[in-house]
């Protein structure tokens, strides 16, 4: 038995003797398999249990494979399934309406079994590696996307799906709104912050490969930092946020007016900070707060 053989495979077909055939077929090397007779189906089906790969057949009433495709590549929770078509049509552009719907292959009827075995093996080996990959830049702190020219979101890693949904409710597919993706695109080096009640979202350039830019995203609390330095270094709440605007390159004055204290006060409270971190100066702890914050 293959490494592949413990994989399972949702089929996605509206002909019984094409179910039948593939079901047997793909029992025999050691699959798992599902089936789903039509779009609306599949998607409920994935949505009780991901499978590791769907074979979407283009063709179906009501919801045919394309828009079926579409919305899962529309839903952060499923985007990562690879989706190979399987279909008799052979127009060039139906082969391109399968690749720009979110499948990653395409193979026609009637299908030639080791072609398709074959193709299983490879992406459900690149799917491995993929979803290996996200989760190791999420588990590093490292949550990305990337975008294309126009700013349509091409992939993204789990944890930078989840912040792309929630404050921007959009996810692979999609794009970002118009002035953010201006934004980006112009951006060089620093980043791109957009406040939220409650919280903030921060875009950092990465890395670009040909059109595509590589971002990082950073959601932050209201108040996480703060609890994060005071965490980290035995510090107050007051001392927190002190040092945190001594991070942000603040000055004693500045600090003064923003927290609404005298800037005697905030001398106090740096003393007491220089003691708890054992440090000497004003420029080491900042330092040793955008460690701890970048961390």
């Amino acid at each position: 038995m293959t490494a592949d053989a413990r994989a399972t495979i949702l089929v996605v077909d509206d002909a019984p003797d094409s179910l039948r055939f593939l079901t047997d077929t793909l029992e025999g090397e050691g699959y798992g398999v599902r089936i789903a007779r039509d779009g609306n189906t599949a998607l409920a089906s994935l949505a009780a249990e991901l499978p590791d790969l769907v074979l979407m057949d283009a063709v179906m009433p009501g919801l045919d494979g394309f828009e079926t495709t579409r919305r899962i590549k529309a839903d952060p929770a499923l985007a990562r399934v690879p989706v190979i078509f399987m279909t008799g049509l052979s127009e060039t552009e139906h082969v391109v309406d399968g690749l720009a719907a979110g499948g990653v292959d395409y193979v026609r009827k009637p299908i030639v079994l080791p072609e398709l075995l074959a193709r299983l093996r490879v992406h459900l080996g690149n799917a491995r590696m993929a979803a290996g990959a996200q989760d190791a830049l999420d588990a590093s702190n490292r949550p990305l996307l990337a975008l294309d020219s126009e700013g349509r979101i091409l992939w993204t890693t789990p944890k930078s799906a989840a912040i792309l949904t929630a404050r921007f409710g959009v996810g692979v597919g999609d794009r970002l709104p118009p002035v953010l993706v201006g934004q980006l695109m112009r951006l060089g080096e620093g980043t791109v912050r957009q406040e939220f009640p409650g919280g903030k979202v921060e875009f950092a350039v990465v890395a670009s490969a040909g059109e595509e830019r590589h971002l990082r995203v950073t959601e932050t609390l209201e108040g996480a930092e703060e609890k994060l330095l005071a965490q980290r270094h035995g510090l107050t709440e007051r001392e927190a946020e002190v040092l945190l605007w001594i991070s942000r390159g603040k000055a004693n004055r500045e600090i003064s007016e923003i927290l609404g204290i005298s800037p005697r006060t905030v001398n106090k409270h740096l003393e007491q900070i220089f003691e708890k971190m054992g440090i000497e100066n004003r420029a080491s702890a900042a330092a040793a707060a955008v460690k701890t914050l970048s961390q």
